[in-house]
Order: structure tokens, then sequence, then C-alpha cells
């Protein structure tokens, strides 16, 4: 049963998750998903589906520069024998909105544009259609990226779950993290505990 789902992470880089990181705040999810999680999926053989982020500036409505590649803050914490080729990049928020092409070397880039279509492409390639594969998505923030993507999802005709212990705020507190699922996120997911996801893994 297990091919029957998807994993995907949502901008698990050091910016956001270790310290040093320029919107870092301790976050329990981080430590779930490196001694719990990782393990896990290592020992069964799944790969996961990666979506990062490049923030560098100039983004529309958006002063902020971060996530540079190269540099120390885009690194994804997610090992390498964990990761599906290929890695999804996105510019935004939402992972519909991509650079037109992709370059380490580029100071100024171009700026980011929707490519809703490309971005389907890459799902259906790398996790699967809808109907056939249930994404589980997991990653930072879960009031900002991993709910967008999320939406994302949902609008495709998937029907994601959203592991709870592998998803924070961006405040890092656990009462925000469970607000806005509650409030929000149930809207476009399932949210299920370890406990329970591990459950229908191996039914």
């Amino acid at each position: 049963m297990l091919n029957k789902y998807a994993f995907i992470a949502v901008d698990i880089q050091n910016e956001f998750a270790s310290k040093g990181g320029r919107y870092y705040t301790p976050k329990k999810s981080v430590k779930f998903l490196k001694k719990i999680l990782f393990p896990f999926l290592r020992k069964n053989k799944i790969r996961v589906n990666e979506i990062i982020s490049d923030y560098r500036g100039p983004r529309q409505g958006d002063r902020e520069d971060c996530c540079r590649p190269g540099e120390w803050g885009f690194k994804s914490l997610l090992p390498s024998y964990l990761k599906k080729n290929p890695v999804w990049i996105k510019c935004m928020n939402s992972p519909a909105w991509i650079r037109d092409k992709f370059d380490y070397t580029k100071k100024m880039p171009g700026l980011p544009y929707q490519n809703p279509e490309k971005f389907t492409k890459w799902l259906l390639k790398t996790a699967g259609r809808p109907g056939t594969v249930t994404p589980v998505v997991i990653g930072l923030t879960i009031d900002c990226c991993v709910l967008s993507t999320v939406q994302e999802l949902s609008w495709r005709g998937y029907n994601p779950i959203v592991l709870k212990e592998g998803v924070d705020a961006a405040s890092g507190k656990i009462k925000d993290r469970d607000r806005i699922l509650e409030l929000v996120v149930k809207n476009w997911a399932e949210i299920l505990d370890w406990a329970d996801l591990k459950k229908l893994l191996y039914l």
C-alpha cells in the first residue's frame, strides 16, 4: 500500500529550519523529520518529491531576499538518498510561480511568473495522477508555503494529507500550528498524526 502515497516536502531549508537561518524559529517538526520520518522512509525505500524556494529579488509584492541559490540558507535538510528528482524550485509561496531559467550564477534573475501547467506536469511525473495516489505533505510552514502547496494539490484533483507532526507554523508554536490546521488547512486536506498515517501506509 506504500506506493499509493507520495510524500511531498516543502521548504525544509536552512533559512527556515536551522539556527542562523533568516526565518528560523525552533520547530518540533524538524526534530520529528530527522529522527523519525526520514529513517522510516529510508528503511522502506520511499523517495520524497521535494519543493524548495529561490527567494532572490526581484519578486512581485515582496522585498524579502533570502534562500539564495548557492548559499547556506538555500540548502535543503532532506537527505540526498531520499530525494526523488527532479526537485521543483518555486519563487513565490505557491509552487505555480517559477522563473524562466533557473541559474545559480545569476545575481539578478528574471521576475517570477505563473506556470501552473508546468507544475502539473511535474506532479504527474514525480508523484502520480489524482485518484491513483494520495500526496502526504510535510514541511515549512503550514501558514504559508505548505498551505499554498496543499491548495494547489486540491485544485488539481488530489486529496492530500498533511502529516501533523511533519509541519509547523512560522512561529514554531504548537498552538499556532494546531489552530491553522483546524481553521484553515482542513478545507483542502485531511490532517493525520503519525500513528494514524502509519496504519494507512501498511493497510
